[in-house]
């Protein structure tokens, strides 16, 4: 089950136009500001730079927390390139060892082209696409590549003991260019071995069917507070016997997790409350010895500590990259609340059993008390692991239902984050591009930041904490669709009350109009717009764009007969237009119901043909189509975020104050995590 909405706002460009994750208890954004987001573009890569307002009314002891927290989220930056791929850590060494150490012609095309390679791996963590999942295609050749590894300074390369730099190229060659050599990070085309085909470093020598069997054995079906099997670890096989290697101290990524740990430690010291250091000591316990009693332990704590001024996430938590969708990427957070924005959220939970009474799902799948559902807005300090560069822009966690149903979850909405996406993405023409007509092109300008905000509170707040599984059902039942399922049931709940008239009665959105600027950015979305991310000839693969495909080509096929929807030519161009918003409405709440069903019977193959039928192919002549539309706005599909830097003053040995810098160096931040923020070898 995937609870982090992490949609990577295809650019700048797309903030009008889709549905993605808003914070909708803030304002919009002014049209003047005088800070400059903007830091590069390379490739279908924008880089953005995003502000800490009001991080000076802080108090020390806040700063100090933040600043802590903030360590420990760098601190495990190496975990994730290894689990995205067994040798990034390798050739991000090698890299970083040839950007340290080149003294030729730097304006030459070759070398342009490598630095744009060695950009698009470290924004992505590795050799794959964060999105596609494809492998990177250098765009210089092998012998340039090997003359650029010759000519570093041999100390600064991750060459092996007993190892020449000519066995380093020979070995490292054919790991990059060989385009058939680990070609995808994830593999789920149908009938593929989606553990053996996929180069993501969560399993090693076994095969999809092992794993499966490995962990069949470990399920009690009958346990009311199920961990979450597999969650930190990897899955290889040795001496013939499969086993798992967990991440813990003194186990697998011991030497990162023991420097994670010890930033815990001194933030611990300087906790605002006594529930907080608590809750830290068991997440250190939880790292010293990987045990997932112990991590559900620390989830039920820190849910429950929803009041803090300061926050944060740090953990194996995601399951988008596993193809299996058990094992967790690594990633963390800092954040601190943004108090006059949060008032919004806090209409939205305190009417939380209001919507989940109301939903249109069968009454045998609702819960009949809602359960500590805590939500605010809040402004990142610190991305780090899977949530940087390219960040998510609402967060709703723990994962475990047991602890949602029991205990409550925390959702989030990043304001300064969303606001950077916003003031950046004004005037880019893209809206004007894919637009119906001039009326939809004024509803949305007039209402499209306070409608997506609306969606991504209604869909963190309320969306993902709605719902129950029927007695019995494995949590783990939907499998690799589990995660654009659940991104699916969330998107709808929203989708479905956004055109109530409750949220006018709550104050949420200003009249009915704001609603259909939602509807619009969404079906334009999922029938047109999101495909400019995916290659000719390719299908869908990513789970948040599965998600928004299967809605709109659903909503679009089952209202063919009524004309709920239509694709419509503007000037020889394919737009999408609705025409009864009322009926969409009703089709949404439709496969609301169907989807929580399929969800809570843990119905496999019903979720399976909601995403293969609706949420994977894509047309070839429309997409055509629209990757020459786009191509012409010179936009860049994809955008994350270059951190700022805090830095502590000190007096007589204490911190007196932290100082916040914003950088504007995209590859120097790179190059600085990777020399002081690196504590794992090059090989794993």
């Amino acid at each position: 089950m995937r609870m982090l909405y992490k949609l990577i706002i295809p650019s700048i460009m797309m903030i009008l136009s889709l549905s993605a994750c808003k914070n909708a208890a803030k304002p919009a954004p002014e049209a003047k500001d005088d800070f400059n987001y903007f830091v590069e573009q390379f490739e279908d890569i924008r880089v953005l730079r995003y502000k800490l307002p009001a991080f000076e009314s802080l108090s020390l002891q806040q700063k100090k927390y933040i600043f802590y927290l903030s360590q420990a989220t760098i601190a495990g930056r190496d975990i994730l390139w290894d689990q995205n791929f067994k040798y990034n850590l390798l050739i991000r060494k090698t890299i970083e060892a040839i950007i340290d150490s080149y003294s030729g012609d730097k304006e030459s095309a070759e070398y342009k082209e490598f630095l744009t390679y060695a950009k698009r791996v470290f924004f992505a963590n590795g050799i794959h696409h964060h999105y596609s999942s494809d492998k990177f295609k250098p765009g210089f050749p092998e012998s340039f590549f090997a003359s650029l590894i010759k000519g570093s300074d041999p100390k600064k390369l991750p060459v092996a003991e007993g190892q020449t730099v000519d066995q380093l190229i020979s070995f490292l060659s054919p790991v990059i260019f060989d385009e058939k050599l680990y070609a995808r990070k994830i593999e789920q085309k149908a009938g593929a071995d989606m553990v053996a085909e996929s180069a993501v470093n969560f399993y090693e020598g076994v095969t999809q069917k092992e794993v499966e069997n490995f962990y069949a054995g470990k399920v009690v079906s009958d346990d009311p507070r199920p961990i979450s099997l597999g969650l930190n670890s990897k899955v290889e096989k040795v001496n013939g016997k499969v086993t798992e290697e967990v991440y813990r101290s003194g186990g697998k990524y011991g030497a990162a997790i023991d420097n994670i740990i010890i930033w815990l430690e001194k933030a611990k010291e300087v906790a605002e409350t006594e529930a907080q250091k608590k809750e830290l000591g068991i997440l250190i316990e939880y790292y010293k010895t990987g045990d997932l009693k112990k991590w559900d332990e620390y989830n039920v704590a820190w849910a429950k500590n929803s009041d803090q001024m300061v926050d944060y996430i740090n953990g194996f938590i995601e399951n988008y990259e596993d193809p299996l969708g058990m094992k967790a990427t690594w990633e963390a957070i800092v954040d601190y609340t943004d108090i006059e924005a949060s008032k919004r959220t806090k209409i939205i939970t305190s009417n939380a059993q209001w919507f989940e009474d109301n939903s249109p799902v069968q009454p045998q799948y609702k819960k009949e008390k809602v359960t500590g559902v805590a939500a605010k807005v809040i402004n990142i300090a610190m991305l780090g692991g899977d949530s940087y560069p390219p960040s998510p822009l609402g967060i709703n966690l723990p994962n475990a239902d047991w602890i949602r149903k029991d205990v409550g979850s925390k959702s989030v909405t990043l304001a300064n984050i969303t606001n950077a996406y916003d003031i950046a993405s004004q005037g880019n023409g893209f809206l004007e591009e894919f637009a119906a007509d001039q009326e939809e092109v004024d509803r949305i300008k007039k209402y499209g930041t306070i409608a997506d905000a609306l969606h991504t509170d209604l869909h963190e707040c309320v969306g993902h904490a709605s719902g129950k599984l029927a007695e019995g059902t494995d949590p783990n039942a939907l499998k690799n669709y589990a995660s654009p399922l659940e991104e699916a049931r969330a998107d709808l709940f929203a989708l479905y009350y956004a055109m109530d008239k409750k949220m006018l009665e709550l104050g949420l959105l200003p009249n009915e109009d704001a609603g259909k600027a939602l509807y619009d950015g969404y079906l334009r979305n999922g029938l047109l717009t999101q495909i400019v991310r995916i290659k000719p000839g390719k299908e869908i693969e990513q789970a948040h764009m599965r998600c928004r495909s299967a809605i709109a080509h659903w909503a679009y096929e089952k209202g063919k007969a009524d004309n709920v929807v239509a694709f419509i030519k503007r000037d020889g161009k394919t737009c999408v237009k609705i025409n009864d918003y009322k009926k969409l409405q009703t089709l949404f709440g439709e496969l609301l119901k169907e989807i929580q069903r399929v969800k809570s019977e843990g119905d496999f193959e019903a979720g399976k043909n909601i995403i293969e039928d609706f949420g994977v192919k894509v047309d070839p002549a429309l997409h055509t189509e629209i990757l020459e539309r786009y191509a012409k706005l010179n936009l860049a599909p994809y955008t994350g975020f270059v951190n700022p830097v805090l830095t502590p003053v000190y007096s007589n040995g204490e911190i007196t104050d932290v100082i916040v810098e914003y950088v504007n160096d995209y590859l120097g931040q790179m190059m600085n995590y990777g020399k002081n923020y690196s504590f794992l070898p090059a090989i794993n």
